[in-house]
């Protein structure tokens, strides 16, 4: 595995040492947001992590090697391209086989994570069942991922552009549960309540550590889904949001958009017909995520000292 992975000096010797380390994804950043907002997240985001008394750990595949923990030039590098690819599961290989760069994806990044021995890893929200999946069976390869990598993800829920009820159908089906931190429903990324409900209601970082640590004792195996919803001063207006997918959606099947290519362009389009709202609130959700899973890595070193 040397030959592929490669961790960062603060990242390796804080592994070695038994430091909490935060996973964070690299798709966010070439995919997920305009440039340069994309660059000040991802710094502010490793900021709080520090602040919190983890290491920030940002994971990418670069010239083939899986990296774990980027330089300052890498993440400004990553953010001003457009060229970077989007790596899931199924690219992994092909990209590190051909000395390519990708953007890893929440399942690419839980992988690697698991790898590296990261236990804990922060991003938006995960993918996926996507609308219409009856037809198109377009189901995001974050779910099976969260079935078989033992890393806990916290994030604010599912992208609103999903089909949530069928969403949270599969990740039932594959017994990974899904804990709502401070909260009883299932956050929607933009909004606080999808409408659904969560497994069960956690109140702090502490009983969060310890469920997901006997999931594992146990030999259970997969990852855990911390739903962390939105803080309420940055949720948006479901109204809004709800035209915004709606007019994006349809933008989307008219163009013939497909695939991986989905998220992104709708995305970018609810961002502009919000006005840039949108990516105010990806920004505030993300940060929000930031503390509690930097909080999350430390209670999770904990368990095991116990």
């Amino acid at each position: 595995m040397q030959r592929f992975l490669k961790l960062s000096s603060e990242v390796r010797d804080g592994l070695r040492a038994g430091q909490p380390v935060v996973a964070l994804e690299s798709t966010i950043i070439a995919h997920g947001m305009p440039f340069p907002e994309n660059l000040a997240t991802a710094e502010r985001v490793e900021s709080i992590v520090r602040q919190e008394g983890a290491i920030p750990a940002t994971i990418a595949v670069i010239g083939g090697v899986l990296r774990v923990g980027l330089s300052d030039d890498e993440l400004a590098s990553f953010a001003a391209r457009d060229d970077v690819a989007k790596v899931s599961r199924r690219d992994l290989a092909l990209i590190v086989a051909r000395g390519l760069d990708g953007a890893t994806t929440v399942a690419a990044t839980m992988i690697i994570a698991a790898m590296a021995g990261i236990e804990t890893f922060v991003t938006g929200g995960i993918g996926g069942v996507h609308r219409g999946a009856p037809e198109t069976f377009d189901v995001s390869a974050d779910l099976l991922e969260l079935a078989r990598t033992p890393v806990a993800v916290v994030c604010a829920g599912a992208k609103s552009i999903l089909d949530l009820g069928l969403t949270l159908e599969v990740l039932e089906s594959h017994g990974v549960p899904v804990l709502g931190f401070g909260t009883d429903r299932f956050p929607a990324f933009f909004l606080r309540d999808s409408g659904y409900g969560v497994d069960a209601r956690v109140d702090s970082e502490a009983e969060l550590a310890a469920i997901v640590r006997v999931k594992w004792d146990l030999g259970l195996g997969g990852g855990v889904v911390v739903a962390n919803p939105i803080p309420e001063p940055a949720e948006m207006a479901p109204a809004d949001v709800d035209e915004a997918i709606r007019q994006a959606v349809e933008e989307a099947e008219a163009a013939g958009i497909t695939g991986k290519a989905v998220t992104p362009f709708l995305l970018s389009r609810i961002e502009s017909l919000t006005g840039g709202d949108s990516l105010v609130a990806n920004r505030a959700l993300i940060e929000n995520n930031a503390r509690v899973g930097a909080r999350l890595a430390k209670a999770l070193i904990a368990t095991r000292a116990s």
